[in-house]
Order: structure tokens, then sequence, then C-alpha cells
């Protein structure tokens, strides 16, 4: 089927679970955290289990799709997929690989999922449990024991005490700020306005703490050059998304959105990105990695920068916020601090409305698909800021690494 023929997928359903501070979810599981998610994203579409042939995800997701599709009660598996952009890199590539499966005729109805339960599984770089490891836990895995590609690459930086994602992003911003004079101010306008953005957001986590640009200013030094308020938030919960055909989005109770363009992938030699430091070439290493991308997913929208009328940015870090803005094309390269701090990804009277959940660094970190959630609800008219008249949502996963991002549109 050509392009120009091609009928294209939709996002017909959004359903969240409760979001919180990793360790304040309770005794649930990240696993049982999926299944509410996925039954909440398909209720919301006016559909059934029944109704899903298809599950997909990425980051390494823990809850595999087969052992999903037989708790949840689906008549048959058609398509079960994992991702293989690392990281928050792979959210939109999930969504774009389940677009694919559906336009394809692989499935009908698809599940895009991601659950996060860091109070149970912890991340890379945390202790075991409390302020020090269970000596009655078995060892975790070293770098010269795990036998991937990636963690062996980090074993070139990790003797440094470079393991932390704040330290490993925190270098690319500051040499944003050595070559273009970027300033942790124009930083703190990022995690302001998403701040302010949560405010609105009842199941945004940080929702009812206000921020002033002095707090964070005041706040304490992670990684140079960030602050705590320049990090995401550590969270336990889980998101999904439906996504099938034009034809059955028409019949469903809500409006469908349209993808209009996916992409995914990464620079030549790129490897992991900037947290290994490996292969960077020097005229990116002070950029988000997604500026060829960007180019492909607007080519295959038929639509530019000046077209997008919200965006959902993935925020782990506001240094990869400021590079993104640039990599996708809203300002020139080295001129993302003047940019944010001209007040442009407010919801009211900013040219680029940004993160109207509140973003991973307000809302909840869930590895950025609850930036394609909200993208679905921005389009919709059912953001707690909405953007009047909305049209054209970008929808990013994370900088920095081999990445992935969509193009969605209201029907």
């Amino acid at each position: 089927m050509s392009a120009a023929n091609r009928s294209r997928a939709h996002l017909v359903g959004v359903g969240e679970t409760r979001y919180t501070r990793w360790g304040k979810i309770g005794d649930t599981t990240e696993h049982a955290l999926a299944c509410q998610a996925i039954q909440r994203a398909v209720a919301d579409a006016g559909l059934s289990m029944s109704d899903v042939d298809g599950l997909a995800s990425f980051a390494e997701d823990r809850n595999e799709a087969v052992f999903l599709a037989a708790e949840l009660g689906l008549p048959t598996l058609r398509f079960g997929n994992m991702v293989w952009m690392p990281g928050g890199g792979g959210g939109c590539a999930a969504v774009g690989n389940a677009a694919m499966a559906v336009e394809t005729g692989q499935a009908e109805v698809v599940v895009v999922y991601r659950s996060l339960c860091q109070g149970q599984f912890f991340r890379f770089g945390s202790p075991i449990a409390g302020d020090a490891p269970d000596p009655a836990a078995p060892p975790r895995p070293t770098v010269q024991q795990a036998n991937t590609p990636m963690l062996a690459s980090m074993g070139f930086a990790m003797p440094y005490g470079l393991i932390m994602a704040a330290a490993a992003y925190a270098l690319p911003t500051r040499r944003h700020m050595h070559l273009y004079g970027t300033t942790s101010e124009q930083l703190g306008h990022i995690a302001v306005t998403f701040r302010e953005h949560a405010s609105r957001n009842p199941r945004a986590v940080m929702g009812g703490r206000p921020m002033t640009l002095a707090d964070h200013q005041a706040s304490p030094m992670i990684g140079d050059p960030h602050r705590l308020f320049d990090c995401c938030l550590e969270s336990d919960g889980a998101c999904a998304v439906v996504v099938t055909t034009a034809e059955r989005a028409r019949d469903l109770a809500k409006p469908g959105v349209e993808i209009l363009a996916s992409e995914q992938g990464a620079p030549q030699g790129y490897a992991f990105g900037h947290f290994t430091n490996a292969n960077i070439a020097d005229d990116l290493y002070a950029t988000g990695g997604c500026e060829e991308m960007a180019g492909r997913l607007y080519g295959k929208a038929g639509l530019g920068p000046g077209d997008v009328d919200v965006a959902q940015i993935y925020d782990h870090f506001t240094g990869c916020v400021l590079m993104q803005l640039e990599d996708y094309g809203f300002c020139k390269r080295g001129e993302g601090g003047p940019f944010v701090e001209s007040g442009a990804l407010a919801w009211q009277g900013g040219s680029l409305p940004t993160n109207t959940h509140g973003g991973s660094l307000s809302e909840a970190y869930i590895h950025g698909l609850n930036h394609v959630v909200e993208g679905v609800r921005a389009l919709r008219g059912e953001s707690t800021s909405p953007v009047e008249g909305a049209e054209v949502c970008l929808v990013t996963s994370a900088a920095c690494v081999p990445s992935s991002a969509l193009m969605l549109g209201r029907r």
C-alpha cells in the first residue's frame, strides 16, 4: 500500500494508574499497575479486552506481552513487540510500531503500555533497599558480569563516578552553556513553567507544590549544572494508550487522534549516546542528537515546526528539553536559552505550550509514555491546561540517547 493511500492509525484511548513518588504506591506490583493501566485505556476507548489483539512496550519492560495477554483474557495475541531504543528513547517508537502493525494488518487493536514501579525494583545507581544493600540479597551484577555492550561501554566512565543519569546528561548541558552562554536561570524557566502546568493537573505528583525561579536556584546541586529541580521525578505508576485503524476509530465514542508520522533511530556511530560518551561527533555533543530524525519526521508528516500547536517534550532533565527545542527547529542551535526565557513554553501566552501536564519534572516519570497520553488529551480538548484550537501535537522521547518521536493530529 502506498503512503498516499495508506489509512493512518489512530490513538483512541488513554489510561493511567495513580502516580506517586517512588515507594509510595503501596504494596501493589509493577505487573498489577500495568494491567490496571491497560484496562483503563481500553475502557476509555469504549472497547473491551476481547477487542485487543496486540501489545507493545519498550525500555526492557518486565511485563511480557504473552503473560499479559493470558491474564487479561485476550482472545488471541497477534502482535507482541518490544522496542530496542533504550530507556526513555523508546516510548514514541512503541506507538509507532503499534501504528505499523494496524496499518499493515498485523493487528487491529494494539495497546502500548509502560509500568514503572521504582519502589519495587529501584533504578540503576540506587541501593537495593533503604540506605544500604540488604546483606541477605544476592549481589547485583557488576559491569564485568553484565554481558551487554551498553554496560560494558559504561565501564569506561563508572570508575570516575559517572554513574547516575543526572551527571551523565549534565555534560552536554555544560557544553551547551560553554558554547552559547546558556544559564542556570534559563534552565530554571523550563522547570518553573512545567510546575505551573502541573498545578492544574490532579494527577501530577507535584501539582500541589508551587515553585518559583528562586526556589529552583536554591535547590541542591545534583550534577553540575543540574540542580534538584532540573531533574525528573522518581515515580511509581503506569499508563497506556490504544492504537487502532482509522476505520475502527470512526465507530468509537471519543474522537480519535491521528498518528501523522512516527520516527525512531540514532545518528551514525551514536551507540547509547551521551550516557556512555561513545563515538558522538563533536558537532552533535551539545545537542539532543535528534536533528536528523526531526527532519525525517516533519518530512513524513508534510509539516514543520511552525505547524505545531502544542508539544510534549521528554523532560528527564531541563538541559535536554532545551536541546530538543533546538533539534526540532523551534529555535536555532544555541538559541534555546533565550527561547525558554521568553516564556515560549507557557500554557497561556507562549508560542509553543509545552508539557501541559507537568511532564516528567512535575507530573510523573513513566519513561515518557505519559507524554503521549497528554498529547491525546491535548488534541481531544481534555487537557487540564487546554490549548484552544490545537490541531497538531509533537511528542518526543528522550534526548541524548537513541530516540523516537510522533506527530499527532486532531481529526
